[in-house]
């Protein structure tokens, strides 16, 4: 399977307002000028646009933002009872790559299916295909996403995406093997590198494009979840604009600016409205078909204070309770 980009991603939250403006008025996202699944109106006609007006919020409360020119990128949806991943989209390259792709997964013994017309406009894309990775979290591939351009930080912030996707999640899982087995195995994600840290723990990084990784699979003990998303920005002083924001917010720092060994990201961590960090980066590297798997043995070259393995092993606890 030819996995291109992580494309989209969508969380759960009580309320999911308070994202919309954390989203805004902290990380720069711009609400999303439509949100998926409603009509954009008559085109060339400005007063027929889209019922949601810009605001980026759809009729069930469900928040969505926008980092560049894809409709969308990030969703937050209405959940008392999980606020925490609800979906990763995986992109493919068109309709016989999804079709061939829930082939491979059905191979493979796991469950898959293609959508309807409908899912797929829910997501404001063209195809649609559903399955679950070993930890239980929903994977939605999909081809064909809308892009409407036009987009504005409401805050003068410029993330790295395009074809690259969102940025990357790391997912804590509560058995590596299967996960692995699944993300390499049958998706075709290649190994970036990994960091050992216990018996059976480590951290696990892993590429689909030029992005050093997209996913990461961590594991520090019989939990399942997310411990961040990663947003990049294409300038460092983005990065420490933002961190003031944080700071003069009073929103927690859980891990100081720092910049990791493996990827290079200058970057610092934060906690989320609910359930889980977000890590906004800079200078990340990008990798190429001569890059070749390794073992790192320390975490970063400077800074990051508050990134330990105990720390994550806090966070991985508070998700299971």
């Amino acid at each position: 399977m030819d996995i291109k980009a992580l494309g989209y991603v969508g969380f759960g939250a009580p309320d999911p307002q308070q994202w919309l403006k954390y989203g805004t008025e902290i990380i720069g996202a711009m609400p999303a000028r439509a949100v998926p699944g409603e009509s954009w109106g008559i085109p060339m006609d400005p007063t027929s646009g889209p019922a949601s007006g810009g605001s980026g919020v759809a009729e069930d409360g469900s928040v969505y933002l926008k980092f560049d020119d894809r409709q969308w990128r990030v969703g937050i949806h209405p959940s008392e009872d999980n606020a925490g991943i609800m979906y990763i989209g995986l992109e493919v390259d068109g309709v016989v790559e999804l079709e061939a792709a829930v082939a491979e997964l059905k191979a493979a013994g796991y469950e898959a299916e293609l959508g309807t017309e409908e899912q797929a406009r829910n997501r404001a894309v063209t195809g649609i295909a559903y399955t679950r990775d070993p930890a239980g979290n929903s994977i939605e591939l999909f081809y064909g996403a809308c892009e409407d351009f036009k987009f504005r930080s409401p805050l003068d912030m410029s993330f790295k995406m395009g074809d690259m996707g969102v940025g990357h999640i790391n997912l804590i899982v509560s058995e590596l093997q299967p996960n692995k087995d699944f993300y390499i195995r049958v998706l075709g994600f290649k190994l970036s590198d990994y960091i050992g840290f216990g018996p059976d723990m480590s951290a696990n990084f892993y590429h689909c494009n030029r992005r050093h990784h997209s996913i990461g699979l961590m594991r520090v003990g019989p939990f399942n979840g997310v411990h961040h998303l990663m947003l990049e920005c294409n300038a460092i002083d983005d990065v420490l604009k933002c961190y003031e924001r944080v700071l003069d917010a009073g929103i927690n720092v859980t891990s100081t600016l720092g910049r990791h060994v493996n990827d290079n990201m200058l970057s610092f961590y934060m906690s989320s409205p609910f359930g889980f960090e977000v890590e906004i980066g800079f200078d990340g590297y990008e990798v190429d078909d001569n890059w070749r798997p390794r073992e790192f043995c320390e975490g970063d070259l400077w800074g990051h204070r508050g990134l330990t393995a105990e720390a994550i092993t806090e966070s991985a606890e508070k998700i299971r309770q």
